[in-house]
C-alpha cells in the first residue's frame, strides 16, 4: 500500500529553503520588469501587470528577515503566482515540485518559524526544507494596505488612455 504525500514546490529563497503547498500556487513566472510606483518600498517590490490588473509583488526574503529589502533579484529568480492573482512572491528560484510522504512532515518548532510563517518542515534525504503557511505571510494589516495599493495602481492605470 502506498504512503500518502503532499505536494510541494521547493524554493531557494536567499539561500534557504522553503516550499509552499501546491494547491496555493497558481503560476511560476520568469521575472519580467515589474512597475514600481512611488508607494511602493520595503519588501513590496513592484506591481506586475497581468492582463490589466496589477498584482502586488512581494520579496519573500525581505518579508521573512532574510536579506534587506531593494536586493537586486539574481539571474534565476521566478515569481510565484499564488491562486486568486491577489500577490506573487519574488523568490531567488522555484526548484521543483515534490511530493513530500507524510511520513517526512513534522510540524515546525516555535523557534524555527521564520516570524510564524512556517507551518511544517519537510524531511527530504539530508535536508530540511521549511513549509510555509501562504496565509500567514502577509498580517491581515500588511495585506489590507498591499490591497489599497494595488487598488490605487489600478485606479492609475485605468485613468491612462488606451493604446492605438
Amino acid at each position: 500500500m502506498a504512503s500518502s504525500g503532499s505536494a510541494y514546490l521547493l524554493l531557494d529563497v536567499a539561500g534557504t529553503a522553503c516550499a509552499l503547498p501546491r494547491g496555493a500556487v497558481a503560476e511560476i513566472l520568469p521575472l519580467p520588469d515589474l512597475h514600481a510606483p512611488p508607494a511602493s518600498g520595503g519588501w513590496l517590490t513592484g506591481f506586475l501587470n497581468l492582463g490589466g490588473t496589477p498584482v502586488p509583488v512581494v520579496d519573500l526574503a525581505a518579508l521573512l528577515g532574510l536579506r534587506p529589502a531593494f536586493a537586486t533579484p539574481g539571474l534565476y529568480a521566478h515569481l510565484v503566482l499564488m491562486q486568486g492573482a491577489t500577490v506573487a512572491y519574488l523568490v531567488d528560484r522555484a526548484a521543483d515540485l515534490t511530493i513530500v510522504p507524510d511520513s517526512a512532515i513534522r510540524q515546525a518548532e516555535a523557534a524555527d518559524t521564520l516570524n510564524g510563517c512556517v507551518a511544517a518542515e519537510l524531511v527530504l534525504g539530508e535536508r530540511l526544507v521549511h513549509a510555509l503557511a501562504p496565509e500567514r505571510l502577509l498580517t491581515v494589516q500588511e495585506r489590507v494596505r498591499v490591497d489599497a495599493l494595488a487598488r490605487a495602481a489600478a485606479e492609475r492605470l485605468a485613468a491612462l488612455p488606451h493604446a492605438v
